[in-house]
């Protein structure tokens, strides 16, 4: 009986993984990743924060992007998904990838220890925002970049915050605000970034901290 268990975890491990891998084939024909990482303007040897990064779908493209000389720090609240990524991580032999479990409100990052914050499709899942940003802030060095990429209502159908109705995409304009708020320099803004049909448009919106 032992055995048929621990067979029936391997396989079921096995599929999540396969199952990732055809999943972010797929995404990787529509979400612009290459376009994404270059708006970071990291380079090898940087340090680079994925917040919300999932199973690493950005995380192991960062890697590579960085080398063995930079550092990655994946951070979310979901621990099996972290799980997931740290058997990727150590299958695909990258070797900078550094786990951090967050918590709603603070990533648990170094004061001034990253060159750049990757925040995709997350930041509408914020229950603290400022306090996400003030976080944000801090742990980046003087400089350092912070692209969002998230989805925003189509036109005309944003949401007041504090609404109370669930939404699950972040309008442009509010999210710029909040930056400014908290400090941060806008640089540039993309709002159609990603259109795909039967999906709200995606918007990148590059901040760094002065």
């Amino acid at each position: 009986m032992l055995i048929l268990v621990a067979f029936n975890a391997v396989a079921s491990f096995s599929n999540t993984l396969n199952r990732l891998s055809v999943v972010e084939s797929e995404r990787d024909r529509w979400q612009r990743p290459a376009n994404v990482l270059q708006s970071l303007g990291i380079s090898e040897g940087s340090t680079v924060a994925d917040l919300g990064c999932g199973a690493g779908y950005f995380t192991l493209k960062l890697a590579d992007a960085v080398g063995r000389r930079g550092e990655i720090l994946a951070v979310d609240l979901r621990r099996l998904s972290l799980f997931f990524l740290r058997i990727r991580a150590l299958l695909k032999n990258e070797h900078n990838v550094r786990i951090i479990v967050g918590t709603p409100d603070d990533p648990h990052l170094l004061s001034e220890h990253v060159d750049a914050v990757l925040i995709s499709n997350t930041y509408h899942e914020f229950t603290h925002p400022g306090l996400m940003l003030q976080h944000t802030r801090q742990s980046l060095r003087p400089g350092g970049r912070l692209v969002i990429l998230d989805r925003g209502p189509r036109t005309g159908n944003e949401e007041p915050k504090g609404s109370g109705t669930e939404t699950h995409n972040a309008p442009l304009l509010r999210v710029e605000s909040e930056l400014r708020q908290q400090g941060f320099e806008v640089l540039s803004r993309d709002d159609r970034f990603i259109e795909r049909p039967g999906d709200e448009p995606w918007w990148l919106l590059i901040a760094r901290r002065p």
